[in-house]
């Protein structure tokens, strides 16, 4: 089977870029028969896994997609020199021929139930993109969790469910060659990695920081990501920005943390307190249908937007080190079953069903 894919994510450092990364690595390396085509545009610097093929365009991704979405050409399949199937691991403006199925992967629906999170230019090329028709002519769409599912469902994408297929994401492989430090050996500081942006909920993790530092918090909050809201958690008493960090350094913040702090307001999956849990570490999470979908009850929680419930569970777990071990073992048996390679198979399950019904 030949799989054409758009890898324009790649190298970019943000959660889908991460996802393709993890997905394509395992792909690649549990199913070496397939041909694994990256089509990458431009000609900045990416790296693949083994066993992908790296086909670069001519042209960089912006006028080569917005062209795709304005005439239908150049069709993805066509770049990758010809495939059975092809795989979109994000929603985005692309062309599709009608000849070669393709899956569609969805990791949450922020930019319809959240579009004032986005910029202008965020949602003008969202729309672009054209989400929905994308989801409706697609062979097979991938969620990461149930809730997304459920999301699509009820925000009527017309998306029949029997080709709606879950498949969860988990930690990677790099940051579990670091996973077993003893929760005694903490550093002292709290963690929270993700985008910075509003629907990250940071505006909620600002006050409550604030209020926890009043209420006697002196662990430090260190904070690993890019965004727009960068200035505004910096200004912060108590955080420090650390920015993007390697697969390393990253295993190793949180290998190290008291406890991971994501207080998202909407999420498809929320890769960061499954990485932590790994670690053993336990996470303060709003309380979202996905989190309780990965971690059921092993974490602390507090109502959405509640900032003054957030800084009661900062506090908390900051200085109860019985309740970090307890909660952070339950998160890590609460991720065991979650893996990479099992996700590939999934998806490379469903990529052969979409390539097998066109022939």
């Amino acid at each position: 089977m030949r799989v054409a894919i758009d890898a324009r994510h790649l190298g970019q450092g943000r959660g889908i870029a991460r996802y393709l990364e993890e997905m394509l690595t395992a792909l690649a390396a549990g199913f070496p028969d397939d041909e694994w085509v990256a089509v990458v545009p431009g000609d900045r610097e990416v790296s693949v896994p083994i066993g992908v093929e790296l086909r670069r365009t001519r042209w960089n991704s912006k006028p080569l997609f917005a062209a795709a979405a304005l005439t239908g050409k150049p069709r993805l399949e066509k770049l990758a020199g010809g495939a059975d199937v092809t795989w979109l691991p994000a929603p985005a403006p692309v062309a599709c021929g009608r000849r070669t199925p393709y899956v569609l992967t969805i990791h949450d629906l922020s930019f319809e139930l959240r579009p004032e999170d986005f910029t202008a230019y965020e949602r003008r090329w969202l729309k672009a993109a054209r989400p929905r028709r994308l989801a409706q002519r697609a062979a097979r769409v991938v969620v990461d969790s149930e809730a997304t599912a459920t999301d699509l469902i009820e925000a009527g994408w017309a998306v029949d469910a029997a080709k709606l297929t879950v498949i969860r994401a988990a930690p990677s492989a790099a940051l579990l060659e670091h996973a077993g430090q003893d929760a005694d050996s903490r550093s002292g500081y709290l963690l929270y990695v993700g985008a910075l942006e509003p629907r990250k909920g940071l505006d909620t993790l600002a006050e409550a920081t604030a209020i926890a530092r009043r209420s006697g918090l002196t662990a430090p909050l260190l904070v690993v990501g890019e965004g727009r809201l960068a200035s505004e958690m910096e200004a912060v008493a108590g955080v420090r920005l650390l920015g993007r960090q390697s697969d390393e350094q990253l295993a190793q913040l949180y290998a190290g943390a008291l406890a991971l702090v994501m207080p998202s307001r909407l999420e498809g999956f929320g890769l960061p307190p499954v990485e932590a849990a790994a670690h053993g570490v336990p996470s303060v999470i709003s309380d979202l249908p996905v989190f309780r979908e990965t971690l059921g009850n092993a974490a602390l929680t507090f109502p959405v937007g509640d900032a003054e419930a957030l800084a009661r569970a900062l506090v908390l777990i900051s200085g109860d080190s019985a309740l970090r071990a307890r909660v952070g073992e339950e998160a890590r048996l609460a991720v065991d079953n979650l893996s990479w390679a099992s996700a590939a198979a999934s998806l490379r399950a469903v990529l052969s069903e979409a390539a097998g019904e066109a022939q």
